[in-house]
């Protein structure tokens, strides 16, 4: 008999400082709160997505589906990698709750616990904390902040060793809007092969990227059976509360994947895997327009944190965040953030929440309407000129 309330794997597990900042705001007494703290467009579901939705919901197609998910989406799935040159089939496509889960379940699948897990940073919380929930090490690889944060794949390569297990690339990257290059990326890939390690490249965000396109990492390497790729609706489509996502890749790795899905979910809700489908398949007219909004909003955020003292920022290639350097600012991000909440009304990430290298920085969204965003930014530098 022991004192113990929960597993140790558990209870090493810290809240996202994230969700802190956001739960924080709600309990904040202020009638004009601006968030730019979520990585969540202002954009409506696209109204035909929504339809097919509450015709499947209609017509009673409100039953399980398949594990992996109904096989018209799986194949939508597939058809939309192969535009992007990867070797995708339906049957090694796994639709899952949302990018979370498909990276904890890639996660479970390709790692032993003990493996490592290597994720450059400033990097998404979630790798780092499911690395801990299945048994496995993270290991933080800190890029530099002198390029902006650009991806180093000597700093990654050097990193990989007989003892990892997967190495986790998210381009374009949140926090930092960066897109890793992709042939520095190949070279992570040869690598980990090397070492018996997978790649799991992370394009939630890869319909976000701006001026120029970008290849599927899992299309250029020779050793496409060592990459698994995750995206989902959330970000291109508007549809984060939908919680429709997937991962691609090696046959072994997704009947694996299947097979976890099975004990844990069983399958993503039914209307909302025809909502994907309609997302899919439907016009693409919402996407290019949610796109091109972010594209403005990041132009104008880049030109107003320019114009401010003491502060500076790298311009994102892609998603909707700015990532700034605070570090001129009294106290650590955290408590910058804090200070910008209670003070100022202004609800932005620490950029703690990412890693260590992402301390003395805030995130900042720009997936909010432009007019709040310049409200937002009207108040950030306030505080600036009183405490600079």
């Amino acid at each position: 008999m022991t004192d113990r309330a929960v597993s140790n794997r558990v209870a090493q597990i810290e809240p996202q400082q994230i969700r802190r900042l956001f739960d924080l705001a709600n309990e904040h007494d202020a009638d004009d709160l601006v968030h730019l703290e979520l990585g969540e467009p202002d954009f409506p579901t696209p109204e035909h997505v929504v339809d097919a939705a509450a015709t499947a919901a209609r017509e009673g197609r409100t039953n399980y589906t398949p594990n992996a998910g109904i096989r018209a989406l799986r194949q939508a799935i597939a058809d939309r990698l192969r535009g992007r040159d990867v070797d995708a089939e339906p049957n090694r496509v796994v639709v899952t709750t949302g990018g979370v889960e498909a990276l904890y379940l890639t996660l479970l699948t390709v790692t032993d616990p003990g493996d490592e897990v290597v994720v450059p940073t400033p990097a998404w919380p979630n790798p780092l904390s499911q690395a801990r929930l299945t048994n496995a090490v993270p290991v933080e690889v800190p890029l530099s902040p002198v390029d902006g944060f650009a991806f180093d794949a000597d700093r990654v390569v050097d990193t990989i060793t007989d003892r990892t297990g997967a190495v986790v690339l998210t381009s374009p990257s949140n926090p930092t809007g960066r897109v890793f290059d992709v042939s520095a990326m190949e070279r992570v890939v040869e690598a980990a092969v090397s070492h018996d390690a997978y790649v799991i490249a992370d394009e939630v965000y890869h319909e976000l990227i701006y001026e120029r396109s970008q290849s599927s990492l899992a299309a250029v390497t020779d050793y496409p059976e060592r990459v698994v790729t995750i995206d989902s609706c959330s970000k291109t489509y508007a549809m984060t509360g939908w919680r429709v996502g997937w991962l691609s890749g090696p046959a072994p790795v997704t009947s694996a994947a299947t097979k976890i899905h099975e004990s844990t979910t069983s399958c993503v809700n039914t209307p909302a895997q025809y909502a994907a489908l309609a997302a899919l398949t439907g016009p693409d007219a919402p996407v290019r327009e949610m796109k091109a909004a972010f594209e403005r909003r990041r132009d104008a955020v880049v030109e107003r944190i320019n114009e401010l003292p003491s502060v500076s920022m790298t311009v994102p290639e892609g998603a909707f965040y700015a990532f700034v350097d605070v570090s001129a600012l009294r106290g650590s991000s955290i408590e910058i953030a804090e200070r910008l909440l209670s003070e100022y009304d202004v609800v932005a990430a620490p950029g703690s929440a990412f890693g260590d290298a992402g301390e003395g920085y805030l995130r900042f969204s720009f997936a909010n309407d432009l007019e709040r965003i310049e409200l937002g930014l009207d108040r950030f530098e306030r505080m600036i000129e009183t405490e600079t």
